[in-house]
């Protein structure tokens, strides 16, 4: 069984497919299933498990590089921990140590991506598969940083929201800021709100710009040593 397990892992990581299974399933949790949170608890086990899965196709892209694989299981594992104990128990410190580990393993996972798309060589479709799945991580990231902000001041966002407001609100505002359309239909009134979002909305303007210049440049170095192609 751990041969097979082996082999699989192996198999994801060199041809790069859980590179496309994990972007699928960051398209899935960021644009199709948060709603169904909103359903109760069917729904948002269906978001866990997607969520679940989300993890492992992520860190099964990165089984060739041994310690960072262990690095990033081992911070996985005790975010499912956290989250699945977090829809069962309700507990509110079982809540903040779910999003700061989920913070946690989404940035790391989009750091080892980033470095995957700005490595050197030739501008490929997986590479620009990173480029999307990292945008999407960013975006994820700072959705749970608002989530964490607004259980510990409650007061700390003002505008078009419930008394209890889910993921998918975090969701949509942190896209939203990210790529700068400011609605205004949710806003940040405590300061390390403001800070996030103001820093969120530079960096999703960054990244576009150094993306698009590291990309472009790259391609350049690639066609002047390789001009027969």
């Amino acid at each position: 069984m751990k041969i097979y397990t082996r082999r699989i892992l192996s198999f994801i990581s060199t041809a790069e497919v859980g590179l496309s299974v994990f972007l699928v399933f960051i398209v899935l949790f960021v644009f199709i299933l948060p709603p169904l949170g909103l359903l109760g608890n069917v729904g948002r086990v269906v978001v866990d498990i997607v969520f679940t899965l989300l993890l492992v196709s992520g860190t099964a892209s990165i089984y060739g590089r041994k310690v960072v694989f262990v690095i990033v299981a081992g911070i996985s594992i005790i975010t499912l921990v956290f989250r699945w104990s977090d829809s069962f128990f309700y507990l509110p410190v079982v809540g903040v140590l779910d999003n700061i580990a989920t913070i946690v393993v989404i940035l790391l996972l989009c750091t080892l991506i980033l470095a995957r798309v700005f490595k050197k060589g030739p501008i490929t479709f997986r590479r620009i598969e990173g480029a999307i799945a990292a945008y999407l991580l960013l975006g994820l990231a700072w959705a749970y940083a608002y989530q964490l902000i607004a259980d510990s001041y409650p007061a700390g966002f003002a505008g078009a929201l419930t008394a209890s407001p889910g993921a998918s609100s975090w969701t949509y505002f942190s896209f939203v800021t990210l790529a700068t359309l400011g609605y205004g239909d949710i806003t940040p009134v405590h300061p390390i709100a403001r800070s996030l979002a103001t820093a969120e909305a530079i960096t999703g303007q960054l990244y576009l710009a150094i993306l698009i210049a590291r990309l472009v440049s790259q391609e350049l170095i690639n066609r002047q040593q390789n001009p027969e192609d």
